[in-house]
């Protein structure tokens, strides 16, 4: 059985998987095309973890409610601009699927945190 992430895991967790985009992002060619699908990736790739850490430190529980509900919305619209890189074959699969492969993980870790909170 896996163990389960800490918030300190989580939080570094996503710290990479931005970093792993921007990586990503700086080493791809610029095109009107491009500039659109890369900012708005960068947007909302970098944001999972911005927000998580900002919903780590809410004020109370609703406030936390609220924003692993964005963190939720932030990872479903990365993974939506990675499945369109890989999908349009205009993209190196090779390198937009592990980013897509782990914003998938990232998204359902944070559904599953979502739907244990709609009890609370």
């Amino acid at each position: 059985m896996p163990r389960l992430l800490s918030k300190t895991d989580l939080e570094e967790r996503t710290k990479l998987f931005a970093i792993a985009l921007i990586k990503f992002i700086s080493t791809l060619p610029r095109s009107n095309i491009n500039d659109v699908i890369l900012y708005q990736l960068l947007k909302a790739g970098t944001s999972i973890g911005a927000n998580y850490r900002e919903a780590n430190r809410a004020e109370s529980k609703n406030d936390f409610k609220h924003k692993i509900g964005i963190v939720q919305k932030e990872a479903s619209e990365t993974q939506c601009w990675l499945e369109l890189m890989n999908e349009t074959d205009l993209f190196d699969k090779s390198k937009v699927l592990p980013l897509l492969n782990e914003s998938s993980e990232l998204l359902a870790i944070f559904t599953s945190i979502g739907k244990k909170l709609k009890g609370i």
